[in-house]
């Protein structure tokens, strides 16, 4: 079976996941939820319109959009009643809530304007609106295993991608034009898309943490950072970045890599269920650190990845969250030296009982590449 514009209905286990929130809403004192969040939203019905939103009580689950996405919540909300409204949903929300006589009902802060709740509240007078904080995120931290394999297939497609874009690099190709040739590349063997604007950074610009792609020509002696990930049909992401050097290699910058890759292992080799996610980062940190580069080091060591390429939780210095068997979770510690270039190394994995299992299946060498 289609979905409208030819894509197959996935066949997750809406009612499973639905059921799991009502225990958490009930355990919250909520009678309701309104779910606003794109991507939580998908999560709980199937629906990949750019318009609505869900509202969930302990007996319905409705779908709440307008006549534009009537066909297709048909096709891919298949448990939730379609609820047609007028452009903005909200006060059509509001007001149901407030016939059905509810008294608390949540909300995600996140994904509604101040302008947005105002109209909601002023439409269901009566009604107590609380903050539902990470109340579906929690449960999308934890993956099931047709998420996993759908999440490994992404991996696949971005790790032969990445072999593509290795296979002709060199001095004279402008990062741009690489990157143009990676998103094609994955589309054309199974993504829908890119899952972000795929990352080159070259000579000086790979001390850019988070750099967009230019039309800087790569030379000889260029660190170079690939960060890239596949988005699915599915919605399911992947993320990977690998560094490599142009032509030649010069001391420190073998010494960077080294240095890098080392403190992955160091996190790869703590990462399993029962730790908090803090540990894992203290386990990389502390090895950059002690080698005088805690400063070149400024984000956290990874995310999750799922329907969002960046979701929780998070490996930071900061982060109390316990890790879970089911987790995916990226693991990409590095090393950004101002006006000379940088190194990133990161790889997508799933946490276990007593270890974990790398989706990512890349090259890695211990030394630095040169190609």
């Amino acid at each position: 079976m289609s979905a409208a514009g030819g894509e197959p209905v996935e066949s997750f286990n809406y009612p499973s996941r639905l059921a799991r929130l009502r225990e958490i809403l009930s355990a919250s004192g909520l009678q309701a939820l309104l779910v606003s969040d794109q991507h939580n939203i998908r999560y709980l019905s199937g629906f990949r319109g750019s318009s609505g939103a869900l509202l969930i009580t302990a007996e319905e689950q409705i779908l709440f959009s307008d006549f534009r996405y009537r066909l297709q919540a048909a096709e891919q909300a298949l448990i939730f009643h379609f609820q047609e409204v007028k452009r903005d949903p909200l006060p059509s929300i509001g007001e149901y809530v407030r016939e059905k006589g509810l008294k608390t009902a949540g909300f995600e802060a996140h994904a509604l304007t101040v302008e947005q709740l105002s109209s909601l509240r002023r439409a269901s007078r009566g009604v107590g609106w609380r903050r539902a904080k990470q109340v579906v995120e929690t449960l999308r931290q934890v993956k099931h295993s047709q998420e996993i394999a759908e999440i490994a297939r992404a991996a696949k497609i971005t790790d032969d991608t990445l072999e593509h874009i290795l296979s002709s690099l060199a001095p004279g190709r402008t990062e741009h034009e690489i990157a143009l040739e990676g998103t094609i590349f994955m589309m054309k063997h199974g993504a829908k898309a890119s899952a972000f604007d795929v990352i080159v950074a070259s000579g000086p610009r790979a001390a850019l943490p988070h750099a967009e792609s230019s039309n800087r020509t790569l030379e000889r002696g260029d660190l170079v950072i690939l960060d890239l990930g596949a988005r699915l049909p599915s919605g399911y992401c992947s993320d990977l970045t690998r560094t490599v050097a142009v032509g030649r290699a010069q001391d420190w910058q073998r010494e960077l890599y080294s240095l890098v890759y080392e403190a992955q292992a160091k996190a790869l080799d703590g990462l399993r269920a029962g730790v908090r996610a803090r540990k894992i980062d203290a386990a990389a940190r502390g090895h950059i650190t002690a080698a005088g580069h805690g400063g070149e080091f400024g984000h956290g060591l990874g995310h999750g990845v799922g329907l969002d390429v960046h979701e929780a939780p998070r490996l930071a210095e900061a982060e109390k969250t316990m890790l879970r068997a089911g987790m995916v979770v990226t693991v990409e510690p590095g090393v950004y030296l101002s006006e000379r270039g940088g190194v990133r190394i990161e790889d997508l994995v799933v946490i276990g009982q007593g270890g974990c299992k790398i989706l990512s299946h890349a090259p890695k060498p211990a030394e630095l590449p040169v190609l």
